[in-house]
């Protein structure tokens, strides 16, 4: 069995993907249709065509822009539920699921309808694909603290649906420390923490991401291994990377694929994994990130294995779920 088809039947977990960035045309498409709202796209074909971009921001237009149909309770869980078909064809196991309430709330759409809808279709998930899950409420760092605090007392009466707080959208000229007030409410109210860091930003970014917002997780990561200090905290700390390869590319933060930095960070120790970020958008679900990096840097059995470990262990499953999920990865690697 070669690699890519190992890696791509073996159970794995899936740390950083936007719900909104699931978000496939032809859903989009009927979707208008269905709530009547006005698309500058005459098709399938022109939405798909309008994914075509350079950088972060000119994905984050076309990323709001698809938001806007998304308009009630049953949306969401359309939206989420197919990309959990998705997710269950490529044997995840696990998803830790972001999603945006301000780019909802700010177009009138209900805060319950938002979470009711995902939270629904991740709790049928469980029964009937037999994918566990955690729900991670991210705030836009383009828009004031003042606007995250409100989505935080929005969020109150939710807070029983939601396992963690997360940090997204353009990252340049937005550092974490701004948002130092609302995660500490979050750290108060005993959620996780995560946060994009040094992705487009520089490694300060990583840093204050660490320090100032004592998260759990790096979300990206890439440009902390400028910093030599930073990656031996990285190291010593255990401290999870969700790493987006086929997004990095999409988004021009390496210029080849075969110039991406996940093996240099498994062989700094670093604590890496795979994961898709917004996949309909940057060109594949999670194994299709997988297959990317196996191929263009021709990774090695151990490395395969490595990554999908480290899925499981950066989680936010219970020891004994993670002790139950990697048992179930190491009987089907012991099988193949």
């Amino acid at each position: 069995m070669n690699l890519t088809t190992l890696a791509a039947n073996a159970p794995k977990a899936e740390l950083h993907l936007h719900i909104e960035g699931s978000f496939e045309p032809e859903l989009m498409f009927d979707m208008a249709k269905r709530n009547n709202v006005k698309l500058p796209f005459a098709s399938v074909e022109e939405i798909r065509a309008a994914y075509d971009f350079s950088n972060l921001q000119e994905f984050l237009d076309i990323y709001y822009q698809g938001m806007s149909v998304l308009l009630f309770e049953q949306d969401f869980y359309d939206l989420t539920w197919e990309y959990l078909e998705r997710a269950a064809a490529d044997n995840v196991i696990h998803t830790e699921i972001f999603f945006d309430p301000q780019g909802h709330t700010i177009r009138g759409v209900k805060f319950a309808d938002v979470v009711g809808g995902i939270s629904r279709a991740l709790s049928d998930a469980k029964q009937k694909l037999g994918i566990s899950s955690k729900l991670i409420m991210c705030f836009l760092r383009h828009l004031p603290e003042e606007d995250a605090l409100a989505t935080w007392d929005e969020a109150q009466e939710f807070l029983s649906l939601i396992d963690g707080v997360g940090l997204d959208s353009s990252e340049v000229g937005h550092p974490p420390s701004k948002f130092k007030k609302v995660f500490a409410l979050a750290k108060d109210a005993g959620l996780h923490l995560v946060a994009h860091a040094g992705e487009e930003g520089p490694p300060d970014y990583v840093w204050q991401a660490l320090d100032e917002l004592q998260v759990q997780r790096i979300d990206h990561g890439n440009r902390a291994l400028e910093d030599q200090k930073l990656v031996e905290k990285l190291a010593e700390s255990d401290m999870c990377l969700t790493v987006c390869p086929l997004s990095n590319l999409k988004l021009c933060v390496v210029g080849d694929i075969t110039e991406h930095p996940i093996r240099k960070m498994l062989q700094s120790g670093l604590l890496a994994m795979i994961n898709s970020d917004d996949p309909s958008y940057f060109g594949g679900y999670v194994n299709a990130n997988y297959t990317a990096v196996i191929e263009a840097l021709n990774l090695s059995r151990e490395e395969v294995e490595t990554l999908l470990r480290n899925s499981f262990i950066g989680s936010f499953m219970s020891k004994s779920e993670k002790a139950v999920a990697l048992a179930k990865l190491d009987q089907y690697l012991s099988q193949t």
